[in-house]
C-alpha cells in the first residue's frame, strides 16, 4: 500500500498503531490505582497484565522501524556521508530531548524530587549513533551484528554484579540501574541499549525489502512473523534459552498464560523480542492491504510519531493533575514522576481506558495540523521532528 511520493503507507499505519497502542501504556502509568500493582504485572491480575502486555509491541516495533526508516532515507539521498551525517544528529537530538523535554513530562518538576529515566527515546537515539557506524560495512554484516546482538545477548545474564555494584557501562548496556557522578545520582537507565541496537540494526538490513513494488513483500514479512512466533514457542514452552525468567504451570489456564507470556523486557529478551516483533511483521504484511478511515487515521498519526510522543505525555500528565485535584491531592503531589505518587491516587482500569480513548481523539486534530504542515514545508529541522 502506497501514500503520497511512493511513500509506504504500511509503515506509517504500524507505527501511527503503536503509537496509539503506547498511549495506554502512559495513560495506565500516569492514572491507573492502585499504584501497588504498578510495577508487578505478573501479579496483577489478567485485566491490568494483558492491558500491560499488549503495549509491549510498542518500543520493539518503534524501534525496528526506525532502523526501516534509516535505509529509506539513505536510499532516497543515495550517500552514506549524509546518512550518517543525519543519524548522528538526529540520534543526539533524540538523547537530549529525553533528558530534557520528554523527562520533564515525566516529572513535571525539575526540582531534587525529579527523576531522569533513560527511556525508548533515548535507546533510540543512541543506537541511531551506533548504526551510524555501521552503515559502512556491507549490509549482510550489518544483519549479522544486529542478529548477534538479539540472538546473543543472553549470554550475558550469567554476568549478573549487583546494581549498586555495576558499572556505568554495564547499567548502560544490559541491566537497568541508577547512574552516579561523583556519587550523585545522574539518571536511571531503564532502556539498556543491547539489544536495542540490534534491533535497529535489522530495521536497517531488513530496509531493501520496502524499496519498489515488491508483490512479494506481504507474503514474506508475514512468513518471517510467523516463523518468529512458532520461535518464540519452541523456545519458551520447554523453557529453553533466550529468557531468564521461567514459567510455571498454574491450575488455572489464565494464570499459567500470564506466566507463560510474562517475558523480559529490561532488557527485552530474546523471547519477548521474538514475542513482539513476530506479530509486529504479520501486522505489518497485513497492513498492505489495508484501507478505510481507521487506516488512515493511524497513517496520519504514523507520519508525526515524534510530535504525538511528546504532545501525549504532557497531555496525560495534565489529566493526572485534574485528576489528582479532584480526588484532593496537591499540585505539588501530582508534579512528580508517576512511580512517587501518593497512596489512593488513580482511577480504575475502566477509567483509563475511557482516559485513553478521549486522549488520542483529542490530540487527533493536533497530529492532523502538524502533518500538513510537514507536507507543506520542506526545511530541513522538520526532519527532525
Amino acid at each position: 500500500m502506497t501514500g503520497r511520493a511512493g511513500r509506504l503507507t504500511s509503515i506509517d499505519m504500524l507505527r501511527g498503531l503503536v503509537m496509539v497502542i503506547m498511549a495506554l501504556d502512559h495513560v495506565r502509568d500516569m492514572l491507573a490505582a492502585p499504584r501497588a500493582e504498578m510495577l508487578d504485572f505478573g501479579d496483577a491480575g489478567a485485566p491490568l497484565f494483558f492491558t500491560r502486555w499488549v503495549t509491549h509491541l510498542c518500543a520493539p516495533t518503534f524501534v525496528l522501524l526506525a532502523g526501516v526508516s534509516a535505509y529509506l532515507y539513505g536510499a532516497k539521498s543515495d550517500s552514506r556521508r549524509e546518512l550518517f551525517r543525519f543519524l548522528v544528529t538526529r540520534g543526539a537530538w533524540l538523547v537530549f530531548v529525553e533528558l530534557t523535554i520528554v523527562s520533564f513530562a515525566w516529572n513535571f518538576n525539575i526540582g531534587p524530587q525529579s527523576v531522569t529515566i533513560l527511556q525508548v527515546i533515548w535507546a533510540i537515539g543512541a543506537s541511531m549513533i551506533v548504526l551510524a557506524l555501521l552503515i559502512w560495512l556491507p549490509l549482510p554484516a550489518i544483519a549479522g551484528v544486529g542478529l548477534a546482538m538479539v540472538l546473543g545477548h543472553n549470554l550475558l545474564d550469567a554476568i549478573q554484579p549487583s546494581a549498586e555494584s555495576a558499572s556505568a557501562a554495564w547499567h548502560l548496556l544490559h541491566i537497568q540501574g541508577l547512574l552516579t557522578l561523583g556519587g550523585a545520582p545522574v539518571a536511571f537507565v531503564g532502556y539498556p541499549l543491547v539489544p536495542w541496537i540490534g534491533v535497529m540494526a535489522l530495521g536497517y538490513a531488513i530496509g531493501p525489502i520496502f524499496v519498489g513494488a515488491r508483490p512479494d513483500r506481504a507474503r514474506r514479512l508475514m512468513g518471517a512473523g510467523l516463523l518468529m512466533v512458532l520461535a518464540f514457542l519452541a523456545l519458551r514452552a520447554p523453557g529453553l534459552y533466550g529468557e531468564p525468567g521461567p514459567w510455571e504451570s498454574h491450575g488455572a489456564f489464565v494464570s499459567t498464560l500470564v506466566d507463560f507470556l510474562d517475558t523480559t523486557k529490561y532488557p527485552p529478551s530474546l523471547q519477548f523480542l521474538l514475542m513482539t516483533l513476530g506479530p509486529a511483521l504479520l501486522l505489518l504484511g497485513a497492513f498492505e492491504r489495508v484501507s478505510g478511515r481507521i487506516a488512515d487515521a493511524l497513517v496520519l498519526i504514523g507520519r508525526v510519531p515524534f510530535f504525538f510522543y511528546v504532545a501525549h505525555l504532557y497531555v496525560i500528565h495534565g489529566v493526572a493533575l485534574a485528576v489528582g485535584a479532584a480526588q484532593g491531592f496537591s499540585v505539588s503531589e501530582i508534579a512528580v514522576a508517576f512511580i512517587a505518587y501518593p497512596a489512593g491516587f488513580g482511577i480504575g482500569l475502566a477509567g483509563v481506558y475511557l482516559a485513553w480513548i478521549a486522549i488520542v481523539l483529542a490530540l487527533f486534530p493536533a497530529c492532523r495540523w502538524f502533518a500538513g504542515v510537514k507536507a507543506r514545508r520542506s526545511e530541513w529541522w522538520l526532519s527532525y521532528l
